[in-house]
């Protein structure tokens, strides 16, 4: 049940000191709290309850619970034909946490029909400083020695909470999620979190299941010992992809 006031946090507060995710608005949706910062253990905290900042420049610090959730479970990429045709062709392949500062600039520079952006240099610096804490990473698409697109995101046990993605090329992002939904086919992977739905995100096969559903997949979760997700050190050429489970 949500109420209609934010609570506002101090940087002294202690960092689990978030109101419970039911007391978020109903509109905007999601809307739970203002202030505090960008420390790697509030931003742990935060996360493992489905909470995660969201803001402009020059706007306070907020953080969000929206309800529904968009999310990927297994079974739920859609690898169309199109798609499946274009990596039998594809000359390109997966490296993971080499270039994470790179991939993080790309997400945050400008896009069609979009002004400004979310991540902010302070988001920027906060994600880099889980990237050192080994929580966060970055899943990316090379060819021909260039970085044409990827995401990033933070794993706390084998949830992957997805952040952002970006694609220079055609395919490229979704080169990436395939690869997750590789990592949730095989267990190494309960959920990819994608927060807010999307229509782009939608036709590719995510679904919205309500907060009370996900709040419950992370205390499960979260928990769990983390997958072997990223423990690749060589690049995986992306037609191995098409091996899976979807991809015959």
């Amino acid at each position: 049940m949500s109420n209609n006031r934010v609570v506002w946090l101090t940087a002294d507060d202690a960092p689990d000191a978030f109101p419970p995710v039911e007391q978020a608005l109903a509109e905007p949706d999601g809307l739970l709290a203002a202030g505090g910062d960008l420390g790697v253990d509030r931003l742990l905290a935060a996360y493992r309850r489905g909470i995660f900042p969201w803001y402009d420049e020059g706007q306070p610090l907020l953080w969000w619970s929206p309800d529904p959730r968009c999310v990927f479970r297994r079974g739920d990429f859609h690898v169309s034909r199109r798609l499946r045709r274009a990596l039998r062709r594809s000359g390109a392949e997966l490296r993971f946490d080499t270039a994470f500062a790179d991939v993080v600039s790309a997400c945050a520079g400008p896009r069609r029909h979009q002004q400004g952006t979310w991540i902010t240099n302070d988001m920027m610096r906060a994600y880099r400083n889980l990237h050192d804490g080994g929580w966060a990473h970055s899943i990316e698409v090379w060819q021909d020695g260039r970085l044409i697109g990827g995401l990033y995101g933070l794993l706390i046990g084998r949830a992957l909470f997805g952040e952002s993605m970006f694609s220079n090329e055609s395919n490229a992002s979704k080169i990436a999620l395939l690869y997750l939904d590789r990592l949730l086919d095989s267990g190494a992977l309960g959920i990819v979190d994608c927060q807010v739905r999307s229509q782009h995100l939608m036709r590719l096969g995510a679904s919205v299941i309500p907060r009370s559903q996900f709040a419950g997949y992370l205390d499960e979760l979260c928990e769990s010992p983390r997958g072997p997700a990223f423990g690749s050190s060589s690049p995986i050429p992306v037609t191995e992809l098409l091996d899976g489970p979807h991809g015959t």
